[in-house]
């Protein structure tokens, strides 16, 4: 057996003046509310076209133009820390998200709308990385899957309660409300981080060392993460490769990202630094933050278009599954208003506290198993019962698939995501000097961005494509006995209701198609969930390919 050398990790905690937990609360909540905004707009698109005098497919650059400044501005995250300092920076993208989403509000233009909502995505784009590097620094080694937990609160759930809350604002009030929420909370943030935290000694001797800016580089990362973008968001839409303008989006993504790596490589002051990625644990999380927003963002867009599209449900009831599968948080405004008519509001009350407690009590939990077991084992768990989530909704998910048993899938698929956000954010940070802390934040933030633009585009274009498979497929069974026999049946009932016999045959052949069709998709579905499952199961082994650590320990590996 090979000896094992220990190599200590230099501890980034700094020992705060105030509670850290009180810190931690805060800086989530601005964290929060960025991450809701990303997916609160969804639902709101056709009253925004409408109010506007927009097409659909104009009112989609709502989307598209806060992801693009968003993940452009995610992996300079860190060099933007050590220009004006952490503290100033969080403020900064609190203060002015805020101000942005209140003008998003405003807007009188689709124009003006997307000017704004380029500005939200810029200063949101500071607000996840920040909250993850404040927690890395505020807590010692030991507490970080604790606080990292509270973290993950943000992360997990607010895209689930996003659409939900979206969809209440926008029929029962306006589609300017989902932007108008922010401005209370950010006020809110604003006060209360200026008041609690620090940067600690080493941001300060980082910020008064004069640096200059990267132009070339931010030039080069605009241009590239701006075209991947843009490509992801409209290439189902236009044909991928069978369109001139995606072609060219590509190409030239991928030659800005190769240039962008070898620019960043040998400059002296990399606006992203790139070399982060020598080190495994760091560079194996970005892997699996990409994967995790692949995996939990396509799982949040196919359950509901499914049970959208082939099941008849409404929006709103489709969104009903998905909060219930985050087991905490908010439950649907409305729904709390009716029950008030008939349940005292005290009953009402004690079961969204209960509820809530138990999804924090989840993450808790997961928080304290890092003090006692290695992440890479945790991370195993939790990627294996992911990839077992996806197993079950293969078998189980079918054009009879009742409310319950959707609700019970998804929180299948919902709660390993708690086993994976805490020691995955902890593996990212082993190796890692302190001063690249906020750098590392960014970066993997930013994977985990691109994973759910990915993700989503690559469902999207899987669920058309395997549906005309499908289609072909079944279109072999119309030639046989049992589909004539079905036909002339239907033809017959449709017959004793009225119709006359040749109306009545068309109407049978067109409800027969359409079942075929309606099956076609359902199968499609499954094969994306197949994909999802074994994508889950590699993540599993890789996670034995982590630097061991030693739970509990001030932030020591080890290394075979």
């Amino acid at each position: 057996m090979s000896s094992a050398t220990t190599i200590s990790v230099e501890d980034t905690s700094e020992t705060p003046e105030v509670n850290p937990w009180l810190i931690g609360v805060v800086v989530s909540l601005a964290a929060f509310m960025e991450v809701l905004d990303t997916s609160i707009a969804n639902v709101a698109l056709p009253h925004i076209a409408g109010s506007m005098g927009a097409s659909n497919d104009e009112s989609t650059w709502v989307l598209t133009s806060y992801l693009v400044s968003n993940a452009i501005v995610l992996p300079i995250s860190g060099f933007l820390v050590g220009l004006l300092g952490r503290k100033r920076f969080f403020l900064i993208c609190i203060a002015f998200f805020t101000v942005s989403s209140f003008l998003c509000g405003l807007a009188p233009s689709l124009g003006l709308l997307l000017l704004f909502r380029v500005l939200q995505g810029a200063f949101g784009g500071g607000l996840q990385p920040m909250t993850q590097a404040i927690l890395a620094d505020t807590f010692p080694p030991e507490k970080r899957g604790l606080a990292f937990a509270l973290y993950g609160v943000t992360a997990i759930c607010a895209p689930a309660i996003g659409p939900t809350l979206g969809g209440w604002l926008t029929d029962n009030y306006s589609w300017r409300w989902i932007f108008y929420i922010n401005v209370p909370v950010g006020v809110l943030a604003v006060i209360l981080v200026s008041q609690l935290v620090k940067d600690p000694p080493y941001l300060v001797r980082e910020k008064n060392r004069k640096t200059s800016f990267d132009f070339v580089g931010f030039g080069i990362l605009a241009i590239a993460v701006g075209a991947l973008q843009v490509a992801l968001d409209k290439g189902q839409e236009d044909d991928w490769f069978g369109s001139h303008f995606i072609t060219a989006l590509l190409i030239i993504a991928a030659v800005g990202l190769i240039s962008l790596v070898i620019w960043e490589w040998f400059h002296k002051e990399p606006i992203v630094d790139v070399h982060l990625f020598k080190i495994f644990n760091f560079m194996s999380s970005c892997v699996m933050f990409f994967v995790v927003g692949i995996v939990l963002f396509s799982s949040t867009v196919l359950l509901p278009q499914f049970l959208q599209t082939l099941m008849g449900y409404t929006a709103q009831k489709a969104g009903m599954v998905l909060s219930a599968a985050a087991i905490l948080l908010l439950i649907l405004l409305q729904i709390v208003g009716r029950l008030t008519t008939r349940l005292q509001a005290r009953h009402i009350l004690a079961f969204g506290w209960i509820t809530l407690a138990l999804g924090m009590i989840l993450l808790q939990i997961v928080g304290r198993l890092t003090t006692r077991l290695q992440a890479r084992h945790i991370l195993a768990f939790g990627w294996i019962t992911l990839a077992l989530g996806m197993y079950v909704t293969c078998k189980r998910i079918d054009l009879l698939i009742s409310f319950g048993s959707a609700t019970w899938l998804r929180i299948v698929q919902y709660l390993p995501v708690g086993f994976l956000f805490v020691p995955l954010t902890m593996t990212g940070y082993v190796g890692v000097p302190k001063t690249k802390t906020n750098a590392a934040a960014g970066l993997m933030n930013f994977m985990r961005n691109i994973g759910q633009s990915v993700g989503t585009s690559a469902v999207t274009t899987l669920i058309a494509r395997r549906s005309q498979y499908h289609q072909s497929v079944l279109a072999v069974y119309t030639r046989s006995p049992q589909f004539n026999a079905t036909v002339a049946e239907l033809t017959t009932r449709l017959s004793h209701a009225g119709f006359d016999l040749y109306e009545a045959q068309q109407a049978a052949l067109v409800k027969t198609y359409d079942a075929l069709n309606a099956q076609a998709q359902a199968l499609s579905y499954v094969d994306v969930y197949w994909l999802l499952a074994v994508t889950s199961a590699l993540m599993f082994l890789l996670c034995f390919l982590l630097e061991k650590n030693e739970p509990g320990a001030s932030g020591e590996i080890q290394v075979h």
